[in-house]
């Protein structure tokens, strides 16, 4: 395959990449009706047991061999096929090359002028090209091209959808051309002029839709032109002309790295040349050079995907793979064509062999990136100096910082497809990974044009040269080195977005350095370090003591440590955990005004912006485990009980750190109440507020077995009440706690917490399970009462002692579940998702978090939740979350079929039986936790708190406004209140002897079940438990269905005629009235959304 003069037909292509995950996150609407089915075919029986062709063998063998499953070899051969361009488009573009070709010939030249003069140039063009400064030696004029050819992916048959870019090389007449035009930018200026000059004429034609300017790979000395075809087509095709110089004109010896090529006394527009030695300019260098040998590397690269089918497909499978990660785009990005030659690369030195099928090629190239340190070990094709100087030219502009995450990216890409349990097509192909979601900490740098004054703050004048003036490219390595340093023991990674300059008009300006809008950087924690608030140095003697102090300045300090040493060291202020997980905020800052002379100002960090809706909970957390354990001992060492306690075992989600707002310590106020002295507790005053909300910390109490347990359900229940009032009397004998039980449980008061103490008996669920049939047999069934008591007392407090267990290994877990409740419950959502399921959707994010490592911060865990909400087939499969690494590859996943057809459904397989209904799954309503709904939040999630976790409540057709007095967590509400009420307790956990204040007592949630009670037939209730001052209601669609007139009918509705028959429909006036008297002192009005609905 040689290169094709566009006098003849253009070669072919194959393969294409959509932004992956674009199936998962269509609307149904937006799926296109479904093909006929498939008939079976009728085989003889001579075809039906035909031997199998070696071919098919070979695919038989390698399937097992190389794929977890034949499942992934289909998966990827429907890629290919989805990403490959399809032959009719093939031919579409080859006419328009076709076209293009004939246009450019017809091109007029120009008289010769100097380069400076630009007089010639019509308005309605301007250079693509910066030129500062503005005064360079050299003549130009223009003259048709001398060839005309197709190079880069399209003739190769590898570049994918759907952005198919065809790059063509318009090689300049040698006239054009005088010696040193390798001189301070003389060629590239020369270039851009013979671009400008071609796109006026073509700007002309009608055959084009649009004809505009771009750098390639936003590389600023890189103009190219681009040429769309006209009408339908324009999304068709891209076509790329890149100038280049007349071959063997420029000696390749002219750009060796060593070289220099920009005078200093030029760029600094001096008079008198510097007599000091000139610096390399080794990236200006390779800007020249890489033109030069466009031909070549197509020669090359033709040759060795010859008889090399699996080459293609490899290389549409890496080009999916990096554009999933953002690393195909940008300036210093990581080319198609830079992993084009990688794998030829690879071909070359027998790494990868000519009969291996795309998934291999895929499988080599990433196992290399994840062994080889490409900045410690280069690579290079050179048999000889000249050759070793082009293949230099290959990663010359790929960021150093880019090189670590491509690296970083391939080893978890060979962890994933090495893991069975893991669908590796999904997370490697299908599913993107923006920063935002990847890197634990973002930053913003807001104002590019700071990076001047960073260039001058390190002295990057021969940087800045080498770069064409460009001090965002010169500046970003060295930021990077700096943060790099800065953060060593805390970040696995530190990255940034590559810059991506707009394509503009002709008759436009080029864009400016600063116009690549605001850069973003992420960080990636190593967990057990990231938190840290000592940055210990070298011992005061040591000579790289001076080193620290330089790089830290004022920040270090001179201390003694516990071993007698006295070491330099930096301590960070930080005082609650939030704090802590900011401390790389604190060192990004420092570190950037300190060295880079970049103010705080410009720097937007987004480490912990949505954890303002929490407050400091983590603290509280800790407070009231150390409280439940100091209880749990007591129960386990008291005296007296006939039986002795087994195991206690919390319940409560503050016991596994996912409280949303956990209970504080509060002691009441007993003018604020109405006292029943006699039974030694409070109740809520009719004339004052409504007391603070006091939630029980539920914890069962497990008894041991003995043969004296009666074998009735209800005997079962009086021993547990005997258990429950003996608990209360031991307790306050001996431990002087304050107790208040009951039949199910009892209540105990201890450091100014509630504990709900619930006597189990283990043998209990299955006595209830016990059914006699009308002939006398016993026999054992599930009823909805043993399944919720088994669900109390057995997979409750498991799920809660996981989940603590998991919140040791993943300290931003439990804020991470906070986040995600709390916007479920900003969403009125929270009466349908249970917490256990959102529990455990988060869970899924740590367990299993491929194609990302496990979040370090709770804002990221946040933002892939939403995500998860987002692109989840909820409706076809189930979430299974793998707890304890119960279920192994092996296994038979046994999934429920029980469950609501449009749920959030959650299996988790410690916990449920084959063939049982989900415990976890969210109820029908969470049907309207839509797609479009999430995502929009997800969009938001960085920049608007109120926007995330404030409710669309346009959505609903009636909603009842609650007086606020009356709404005991009026201060978790997402909108800070204008003002509050006193309820009725001080945070005080002291005081032994007090009378027992008021504990679960919520007003909305009473009201809540009363309309459920009396409407639930007719309309859905939404609401906020965690401070909404509104409750959102939502007619069932067949609420207004017309009823038969009869008795049973008639509940809520009224009798009118509908064809000379009496029917029922609802009587929606009397119900909003009832709303508003069921409500009465906690209903301020009742809004009805008439517009929405009609009866």
């Amino acid at each position: 395959l040689l290169p094709i003069n566009l006098g003849g037909r253009v070669g072919g292509m194959r393969s294409a990449a959509q932004p992956i995950g674009s199936f998962a996150l269509r609307n149904e609407s937006q799926w296109e009706a479904p093909a006929p089915a498939l008939q079976p075919v009728k085989l003889s029986r001579a075809e039906l047991y035909k031997p199998p062709t070696n071919e098919e063998l070979n695919q038989l063998k390698e399937t097992e061999d190389l794929f977890h499953s034949s499942l992934l070899r289909l998966q990827i051969e429907e890629l290919l096929k989805e990403v490959t361009l399809k032959e009719t488009k093939k031919k579409k573009i080859d006419a328009f090359l076709h076209e293009i070709n004939s246009l450019l010939s017809a091109i007029p030249e120009t008289p010769e002028t100097d380069i400076t003069d630009q007089t010639w140039l019509p308005k309605g063009v301007k250079v693509p090209f910066l030129q500062v400064p503005f005064n360079v030696k050299g003549k130009f004029r223009f003259l048709p091209p001398d060839e005309l050819s197709v190079v880069g992916s399209y003739l190769l048959g590898t570049c994918i959808k759907p952005e198919i870019n065809v790059d063509v090389a318009v090689t300049m007449p040698r006239e054009i051309f005088q010696d040193k035009d390798n001189l301070n930018q003389r060629y590239h200026r020369k270039r851009a002029l013979y671009l400008a000059h071609i796109a006026q004429h073509l700007s002309k034609e009608n055959l084009f839709g649009s004809v505009k300017f771009a750098y390639m790979n936003s590389n600023h000395l890189k103009p190219i032109l681009l040429l769309r075809p006209q009408g339908k087509d324009e999304k068709l095709v891209t076509v790329r002309l890149h100038a280049c110089p007349a071959p063997n004109f420029f000696k390749p010896s002219r750009f060796y790295p060593s070289k220099n090529n920009v005078r200093t006394a030029w760029f600094l527009e001096q008079s008198t040349p510097k007599e000091a030695a000139e610096p390399a300019t080794p990236h200006y260098n390779n800007s020249i050079l890489c033109d030069t040998v466009l031909l070549s590397h197509l020669h090359f690269l033709s040759s060795v995907s010859t008889d090399f089918p699996g080459m293609k497909d490899g290389l549409a499978l890496l080009k999916v793979w990096l554009n999933q990660r953002q690393l195909s785009k940008g300036l210093g990005c990581f080319s198609g064509f830079l992993v084009s030659m990688l794998v030829a690369y690879l071909v070359v030195k027998r790494k990868i062999v000519k009969v291996m099928s795309g998934y291999q090629v895929l499988r080599n190239v990433l196992q290399f990136l994840a062994t080889t340190d490409l900045c410690v070990t280069g690579i290079s094709l050179a048999k000889d100096t000249d050759t070793c100087l082009v293949s230099s030219c290959l990663t010359a502009f790929v960021w150093l910082a880019l090189i670590t995450a491509v690296q970083f990216e391939a080893k978890c890409s060979m962890e994933i497809l090495d893991d069975r349990m893991v669908d590796g097509f999904q997370a490697l192909l299908m599913t993107s990974k923006p920063m935002l979601r990847t890197f634990d900490h973002v930053f913003h740098l807001k104002h590019v044009s700071k990076l001047q004054s960073a260039c001058k703050k390190m002295e990057l004048l021969n940087e800045l040269m080498d770069r064409g003036g460009n001090y965002v490219a010169a500046a970003l390595p060295f930021i990077i080195s700096l943060l790099t340093r800065g953060l060593a023991r805390r970040a696995l990674l530190v990255a940034h977005s590559l810059p991506e300059t707009p394509e503009w008009a002709i008759d436009a300006e080029p864009p400016k350095h600063k116009d690549v809008g605001s850069l973003m950087f992420g960080i990636l924690f190593a967990p057990e370090f990231a938190a840290s608030k000592l940055e210990k140095g070298p011992q005061a003697d040591r000579p790289e003591a001076t080193d620290f102090r330089t790089f830290w300045g004022e920040k270090s300090e001179l201390r003694r440590f516990q071993d007698g040493t006295i070491c330099e060291a930096v301590v960070w202020e930080a005082s609650t955990i939030c704090q802590k997980r900011l401390i790389p905020e604190q060192i990004v800052r420092h570190l950037l005004k300190l060295h880079a002379d970049i103010p705080e100002s410009s720097i937007c960090y987004t480490g912990a912006l949505l954890e303002s809706a929490l407050g400091t909970g983590e603290e509280d957390m800790v407070s009231v485990v150390c409280s439940y354990d100091d209880l749990s001992r007591k129960l386990w060492n008291l005296e007296g009980l006939p039986l002795t306690v087994t195991a206690v075992q919390g319940v409560h989600p503050a016991l596994r750190y996912t409280d949303v707002f956990p209970p504080v310590p509060m002691k009441p106020i007993y003018s604020f109440h109405k006292q029943v002295k006699i039974r030694h507790l409070l109740l809520p005053s009719e004339e004052k507020p409504c007391p603070a909300y006091i939630t029980p910390l539920k914890i069962i109490c497990h008894m041991e077995g003995s043969g004296q347990w009666p074998q009735d359900k209800e005997a079962i229940k009086r021993i547990k009440a005997a258990f429950h009032l003996q608990l209360a009397e031991l307790l306050h004998q001996q431990h002087q706690l304050i107790c208040r039980p009951a039949v199910t449980h009892t209540d105990v008061y201890k450091d100014g917490y509630v504990f709900r103490l619930q006597v189990a008996y283990h043998r209990e669920p299955l006595i209830l399970k016990e059914v006699v049939t009308p002939e006398g047999m016993l026999k054992y069934q599930d009823t909805e009462e043993s399944q919720r008591l088994e669900l109390e007392i057995l997979h409750q407090p498991h799920l809660t002692s996981s989940l603590h267990g998991l919140q040791q290994q993943h300290p931003a877990f439990g804020s991470t579940c906070r986040l995600a409740k709390r916007w479920i419950s900003a969403q009125l959502l929270s009466d349908n998702i249970s917490e256990e399921c959102v529990d455990l959707l988060v869970a899924s994010l740590f367990l299993h978090p491929a194609p990302f490592t496990p979040p370090s911060s709770p804002q990221v865990g946040f933002l892939r939740f939403l995500n998860l909400l987002a692109t989840y087939d909820w409706r076809n499969s189930p979430l299974i979350v793998n707890l304890n690494a119960d279920l192994t590859g092996k296994q038979e996943v046994h999934r429920p079929q029980l469950w609501e057809s449009r749920s959030v459904r959650v299996l988790c397989p410690p916990l449920v039986n084959p063939g049982s209904r989900s415990l976890w799954a969210a109820s029908g309503a969470a049907g309207l936790l839509n797609r479009k709904h999430t995502s929009q939040g997800l969009g938001t999630g960085l920049f608007s708190l109120q926007t995330v976790f404030r409710p669309p409540l346009d959505l609903y057709d009636v909603l009842i406004h609650l007086n606020s007095n009356q709404i005991p967590r009026h201060l978790e509400s997402v909108d800070q209140p204008v003002k509050s009420f006193s309820r009725g307790v001080v945070k005080n956990s002291s005081g032994a002897r007090i009378l027992f204040p008021v504990v679960d007592y919520d007003p909305v949630q009473c009201y809540l079940q009363d309309l459920r009670e009396a409407f639930g037939d007719l309309a859905l209730f939404f609401y906020d438990k965690h401070g909404g001052e509104v409750i959102a209601v939502l007619w069932k669609p067949s609420s207004f269905q017309p009823q038969p007139f009869k008795v049973s009918n008639m509940k809520g509705r009224t009798v009118t005629t509908l064809n000379s028959e009496l029917v029922c429909v609802p009587n929606i006036e009397a119900i909003l009235e009832d709303f508003e008297v069921l409500g009465e002192g906690l209903v301020k009005r009742v809004e009805a959304h008439t517009e929405k609905w009609t009866v």
